[in-house]
């Protein structure tokens, strides 16, 4: 009798055994960013959260500063997905403004954005952290704007609604900076939502006949 072959799942080639390993110990860097912060994030820290050895880690990064360039790079990848797939089922409403002001809120909210934040922070005094963050900060920001603009019908008005976004990105970016001297999310909120009714009335000025709702 012949016996049945359990096919075997093809074995990993060293590309891709070398591809995970280097996206796990990215993945541990965002995460030591966010718990220990970046002076805390130590490539010893990041090879024992990633579960390898620190050869291993060494092969692939040979510093820290190897490494958390890689990340910064690695990071904006992840957090333009995040956008896409959280800008994606927005739909055009009635009210594009508070849809937007809504989206940059949740976008801003989590790890990812931390990390980010502690990146930045650490790049005011190094240049090379500077100069990769610089490189790749911009298309996480055209994603979310190129989404945003989508949910304006009439294409003329694009722009202007993208230069809102940016205004209320760079709003939020700084009352959540000054949350992290104290810590409070409710707090935060309350800011926004204060900033927000705020960035509505400059909308509503500077882009009539938009169709923008009042809110209460």
């Amino acid at each position: 009798m012949a016996r049945s072959v359990v096919g075997k799942a093809p074995r990993r080639t060293q590309e891709q055994r070398s591809t995970e390993m280097r996206a796990r110990l990215l993945d541990a860097t965002i995460e030591c960013l966010v718990e220990y912060g970046y002076a805390g994030t130590t490539t010893p820290r990041v090879a024992e959260r990633a579960g390898v050895t620190r050869g291993a880690q060494v092969h692939h990064f040979g510093s820290k500063t190897d490494l958390v360039v890689a990340a910064i790079s690695h990071l904006a990848q992840r957090r333009t997905e995040a956008a896409m797939r959280e800008l994606g089922r927005l739909r055009v409403g009635d009210d594009p403004i508070g849809t937007t002001l809504d989206a940059v809120w949740d976008l801003h909210q989590g790890p990812l954005f931390i990390a980010a934040m502690e990146l930045w922070v650490a790049g005011r005094t190094d240049p090379v952290l500077a100069a990769e963050a610089e490189k790749v900060e911009p298309f996480v920001n055209n994603a979310v704007l190129m989404a945003v603009s989508q949910l304006v019908p009439d294409e003329m008005r694009r722009k202007e609604v993208r230069d809102f976004a940016y205004t209320a990105m760079d709003t939020l970016r700084g009352i959540l900076v000054s949350n992290f001297v104290s810590p409070d999310p409710d707090r935060a909120h309350r800011r926004w939502r204060r900033a927000s009714a705020q960035l509505r009335l400059a909308a509503q000025a500077a882009l009539p006949g938009l169709g923008i709702a009042e809110r209460s």
